[in-house]
């Protein structure tokens, strides 16, 4: 995508977009810890029951850490848990972290991610740290939804965007690897763009 003056600012999903998953890895770890329904909790594109509750900040991580506990019956460490749920991101490519400090000169630069701590504060952070980049040396500003409250698809989470960075709909490009996610963007009147699994986004420079 060549410079584009009706567009000021992309919002990037996180995990899919930025960051690379491997459910399958992750429902692996969980089952070797006796979770065996993990399916019916966690998925590519949303958590159900206390996993969306992490990802909406209504449990924190030791709670988090305890509904997993007590779902499996029996004790586990912290470590063995945070792994688990950590396995799901298996790293941030060398090529996404470019992409992004070409994009900062041209764009507001905005993260809009159903998150939790233990991925962003945990396996995030340290993926970064090996670039020697933050969250705040890539984009403007991170809107996630553990410390929002909120979640997409719901549209309060796209409107609290554009509300806090005073941005037209209109002038924001979205991509997120969820369907439901990108067609409720369409809604509020955003652009989007469905990223497909390893889509080279270099097409945005």
């Amino acid at each position: 995508m060549g410079q584009n003056a009706a567009i000021s600012t992309l919002v990037f999903d996180f995990g899919g977009v930025i960051a690379d998953l491997d459910m399958a890895r992750c429902v692996a770890r969980f089952r070797a810890l006796g979770f065996e329904d993990i399916e019916r909790y966690i998925g590519r594109y949303g958590q159900q029951d206390f996993f969306l509750q992490f990802e909406q900040g209504k449990i924190d991580t030791p709670q988090f850490r305890d509904e997993v506990r007590r779902h499996v019956g029996r004790p586990l460490s912290d470590g063995d848990i945070d792994g688990a749920w950590q396995a799901f991101i298996t790293g941030i490519p060398q090529e996404r972290v470019d992409l992004l400090l070409r994009l900062r000169p041209r764009y507001r630069l905005l993260l809009l991610s159903n998150t939790n701590p233990l991925h962003i504060e945990g396996t995030a952070r340290s993926e970064l740290a090996r670039y020697g980049q933050t969250f705040g040396s890539l984009f403007d500003h991170c809107y996630l939804s553990y410390q929002l409250g909120m979640t997409k698809p719901q549209p309060e989470i796209f409107e609290f965007l554009l509300r806090q960075e005073g941005l037209r709909a209109e002038e924001c490009l979205f991509l997120d690897d969820g369907e439901a996610n990108v067609r409720q963007a369409e809604r509020l009147g955003m652009r989007t763009h469905l990223v497909a699994p390893g889509e080279d986004l270099s097409f945005l420079l």
